[in-house]
């Protein structure tokens, strides 16, 4: 998402506790971010040379933001899954170019996190949130969303909001005043449709919209007022709702199977087809158009402002793709 809101919420309380059943990895050492990439010899650590591209370090990326602060892209990883490896989930920095500045940021040990299997990211006031997941290590483990917050500057963990309503929250996207909005694209286990959370500053959890017109929700953004866009899978409608839920417009991207989505503070949206590999624009009061197609699952996108293009990950491809627009 362009438009980064003030987010007054400092989450105090809301400590991030290892769970012994899953953070099998994790011990008492603490947080340590990840260096650039380098070389550390006889103690001394030596960045890369300029005049060295390196690419990759994604591992079944779902979603990225753009850090305005260090012009660098943040991409979350999310690794194996529960049931193979506990607590694999990371996060990359990489520059403009889609070549990787730090391949483990959030993740270069496991001291002192936790960071399982993440899908949407969001960066506001400072704060880097992730929609990740606890539990599936087994069949006989419910898995269970919880959002996970990390200082920016840092990358420490600064705490958690369980979700345990929800199965699994897709993307998520963040209000001024702090609240949290987040997608649940499936159905939950007690046969609950598909929902849109809200989630207030003190951590309370509500549904907000729940079923038809949601298809499969999967992108959530905000737009240039305050209201709450939202994408499907299931079809190919762009939905904006206000802050009550109460449904205010239905526009309609080029294809369907819909992702990500992007909205320009003039009021275009881009829209990301995670089924169909295209980026569809929707220019204010026009019909959508194709900008791009062929992007093998086209996830949950960002806006670089500064290289004036989208970074699309790819799931199981391991990578971005970076389109340009004018």
């Amino acid at each position: 998402m362009v438009r980064n809101s003030f987010v007054g919420l400092l989450f105090a309380g809301m400590s991030l506790a290892p769970v012994a059943a899953q953070d099998v990895r994790t011990s008492s050492a603490p947080f340590e971010a990840g260096l650039p990439l380098g070389v550390t010899s006889n103690g001394t650590f030596n960045p890369m040379s300029d005049n060295v591209k390196v690419y990759g370090a994604l591992v079944d990326a779902e979603s990225c933001a753009y850090d305005p602060t260090r012009n660098l892209i943040i991409v979350p990883s999310r690794g194996a899954s529960q049931r193979v490896a506990t607590n694999d989930g990371y996060v990359a920095l990489l520059n403009s170019d889609g070549s990787v500045h730090t391949a483990k940021w959030i993740g270069a040990t496991r001291d002192g996190l936790v960071l399982n299997h993440p899908f949407g990211s969001e960066i506001h006031d400072g704060t880097l949130y992730l929609a990740d997941i606890d539990g599936d290590t087994s069949d006989d483990d419910p898995r269970t969303a919880v959002l996970r917050m990390f200082d920016l500057a840092s990358g420490a963990p600064t705490g958690e909001i369980p979700v345990p309503q929800s199965p699994w929250l897709n993307d998520i996207a963040v209000a001024e005043d702090g609240t949290i909005y987040a997608t649940q694209t499936v159905a939950g286990s007690d046969g609950s449709p598909v929902r849109l959370y809200q989630i207030m500053p003190d951590g309370r959890v509500t549904v907000l919209i729940e079923g038809s017109p949601l298809n499969s929700p999967n992108g959530v953004a905000l737009d240039n007022d305050g209201n709450i866009v939202v994408v499907n899978i299931g079809d190919d409608l762009v939905l904006t709702f206000s802050r009550h839920g109460a449904l205010l417009k239905a526009e309609h991207a080029v294809q369907p199977g819909n992702d990500g989505i992007v909205i320009m503070p003039d009021g275009t949206k881009f829209v990301s087809s995670v089924r169909n590999g295209g980026i569809s624009r929707i220019t204010p009061g026009a019909a959508a158009v194709l900008i791009a197609s062929g992007i093998p699952s086209a996830a949950s996108m960002c806006f670089d402002p500064v290289a004036r293009q989208l970074v699309i990950p790819m799931n199981p491809n391991n990578a971005v793709a970076i389109v340009k627009v004018p």
